[in-house]
C-alpha cells in the first residue's frame, strides 16, 4: 500500500478538476454547478468541448506544462456518462499532459446511476478511485436530501465496485440532517465502515444561498446536538482506524487523498469543464481561471477565451488569506516554508494575523514550526481564517 502523501506535497504537483454538469434531479441542498438533465446526455460533444477546453489552458501554462499527480471528475453526476466516454476523456488527457506514475485519478459516482458496466468501464478507462455519494442509509433521510438511490442502492454500489477492481474508495456522509437524532448518524457511519471503504468524508448540512433548502429551510439539530453528533462521529471513525487529516475527511492509512490535498496546500490545479475552476501559478504569479458555467454556453465557447468567465491574477493582499483558508483546514496545518513557496511572500506577511490568532487561542505551534489550528480554532475555523483577510 502507497503511504500518505505529505501534508507538504511538491512544489511541481499538478491537479487536474474536470467537470461535470449534469445530474438527474438536482438536490435541495445542493449549491455546485449543476443542472437536472433533459433528455440524453450530449456526450460526444461534451468529451470534445473538454478537450478544446484543456488545450486551451495548457497553451496559457507555457513552461509549467507538466504531468498531472491527480485528476478529480466531478459534478454534477460524472457516472451519467458511459465508461467509453470516459476513456476519451482520460486518454486525451494523456495525449497533452500525461499523468505521473502514481497519479490518483477519482470519479464521483451517485449509487442510483451505475451498474457493472459502468464501473467496468470506469476501471478500465483508467480511474483508479471511486468516491460515491452516498449521504445517508437512512431511507426518510435520503427522500429529505432528495436523493435519486435507495439504501440497497448504496451497498449495491460498493459491492459492484468493489467486484470491478476498485480497492480505493471513499464515501461521501452527511450529518445534522433534518430531524436526524446522533444515533441515526452513528448508524449511518457504523453501515458506511461496515463496507471498508479506504476513505470517508464526513460533512454536516449546512444551508448554502440560491438553493431549495435556503429558501424554504427544513428544521436542522441545533447547534449543541450538531457539536454532540460531530464528537460522537470522530470518536467512532478515529476507533475504526480513519484517521482525520481535514476538517471533513477521515482515511486510512496511505489513502489521503492526494487531489484534495493539492488544493489544501495552495496548489496548482486546472480547472476543466462547465463552470471549473483552476489556479496555477506563472511567473511567481498565481492566477485564477473559471469557466462559464451554463453547459449550453460552455459547449458553444470551449477552447476559446470566450469561455473563460474569470481569468485574473490572485491580488497580493488577497493570498494570505487564500492560503490560509485552504491549509489551516488541515489537522497538519503548514511550515513558513510551504506559505514562502506557495504565495512568494515572506512569512512575515503573516505576523500580524498570527499574533492574533495566538492571542485568542486559535492557534498551536509545535517544535517542528508547523502551524496549525487549535482545538479551539478548528471549531471556530472561519473565526480562524477571517483574521488573514
Amino acid at each position: 500500500m502507497p503511504g500518505d502523501p505529505p501534508s507538504d506535497l511538491p512544489g511541481d504537483a499538478l491537479g487536474l478538476y474536470l467537470h461535470f454538469p449534469w445530474c438527474v434531479r438536482k438536490c435541495p441542498y445542493c449549491d455546485f454547478n449543476s443542472h437536472a438533465l433533459r433528455g440524453e446526455v450530449p456526450e460526444a460533444d461534451y468529451v470534445a468541448a473538454l478537450l478544446r477546453d484543456l488545450d486551451a489552458d495548457l497553451e496559457s501554462l507555457g513552461d509549467r506544462v507538466r504531468p498531472a499527480s491527480s485528476a478529480f471528475l466531478g459534478g454534477g453526476t460524472p457516472s451519467l456518462f458511459s465508461g467509453a466516454a470516459i476513456g476519451q476523456v482520460l486518454d486525451g488527457v494523456r495525449q497533452r499532459l500525461g499523468f505521473t506514475d502514481e497519479a490518483e485519478i477519482t470519479l464521483e459516482a451517485n449509487p442510483g446511476t451505475v451498474d457493472e458496466a459502468h464501473f467496468a468501464g470506469y476501471r478500465a478507462a483508467g480511474v483508479n478511485r471511486l468516491s460515491i455519494g452516498v449521504q445517508s442509509f437512512n431511507p426518510a433521510h435520503l427522500q429529505s436530501l432528495g436523493r435519486i438511490h435507495s439504501r440497497d442502492d448504496a451497498l449495491r454500489a460498493m459491492r459492484v465496485a468493489r467486484g470491478a477492481g476498485f480497492e480505493n474508495v471513499n464515501l461521501d456522509l452527511m450529518f445534522g440532517l433534518p430531524g436526524q437524532s446522533a444515533d441515526q448518524a452513528l448508524a449511518d457511519l457504523a453501515q458506511a465502515i461496515d463496507l471498508a471503504p479506504t476513505h470517508l468524508s464526513v460533512y454536516q448540512l449546512t444551508l448554502e444561498p440560491n438553493t431549495e433548502f435556503a429558501a424554504r429551510p427544513p428544521t436542522l439539530p441545533d447547534d449543541d446536538r450538531i457539536a454532540d453528533m460531530q464528537a460522537a462521529l470522530q470518536a467512532r471513525l478515529a476507533d475504526a482506524g480513519y484517521a482525520q487529516y481535514e476538517v471533513s475527511a477521515y482515511a486510512r492509512p496511505g489513502r489521503r487523498s492526494r487531489h484534495n490535498l493539492t488544493y489544501w496546500t495552495f496548489g496548482d490545479y486546472l480547472g476543466i469543464g462547465a463552470g471549473a475552476h483552476g489556479k496555477w501559478t506563472r511567473d511567481g504569479q498565481p492566477r485564477r481561471r473559471a469557466k462559464h458555467k451554463h453547459p449550453k454556453t460552455y459547449l458553444a465557447t470551449a477552447g476559446s477565451a470566450a469561455c473563460w468567465q474569470e481569468d485574473q491574477a490572485v491580488a497580493t493582499a488577497d493570498l494570505p488569506f487564500e492560503f490560509a483558508m485552504n491549509a489551516l483546514r488541515l489537522v497538519d496545518g503548514f511550515t513558513p516554508a510551504q506559505f514562502e513557496s506557495a504565495t512568494g511572500l515572506p512569512v512575515s506577511a503573516l505576523d500580524v494575523p498570527l499574533g492574533a490568532a495566538r492571542r485568542q487561542g486559535l492557534l498551536d505551534d509545535d517544535a517542528s514550526g508547523r502551524l496549525r489550528a487549535s482545538a479551539l480554532g478548528y471549531r471556530h475555523l472561519n473565526r480562524l481564517t477571517g483574521l488573514f483577510l
